[in-house]
């Protein structure tokens, strides 16, 4: 019994190490959530959704100075990394806002 419990918890456990958190240094898989990002419909760093509560991450869109957690600056080339959005199974979800971006 113990060890279908221990199974169980494991099983449990290992799967919501990988659903799409965001890391409070506002990281994922190691890449920093900040800078310049380009939106790409094939070959993604990231699958994002974007939706109006319970983000994982809080997007504010910047023209320059993208260097804290959360701004993002929209460029054609030269990224720091590449999102793709999507409608069902993201990699993570963000909300876009006009202040106050970050890890909610």
């Amino acid at each position: 019994m113990k060890k279908l419990l221990g199974l169980c918890m494991g099983i449990l456990f290992t799967t919501t190490l990988f659903a799409g958190e965001v890391g409070s240094d506002c990281t994922f898989k190691g890449k920093k959530l900040s800078g310049k990002v380009q939106f790409v419909t094939s070959f993604p760093d990231f699958k994002v959704q974007i939706v109006d509560s319970f983000p994982d991450l809080k997007v504010q869109r910047v023209s320059s100075f993208p260097s804290d957690c959360g701004k993002w600056q929209e460029v054609s080339s030269f990224s720091d990394f590449k999102v793709q959005i999507v409608t069902s199974f993201p990699d993570f979800k963000v909300k876009y806002v006009d202040s106050f971006p970050g890890v909610p």
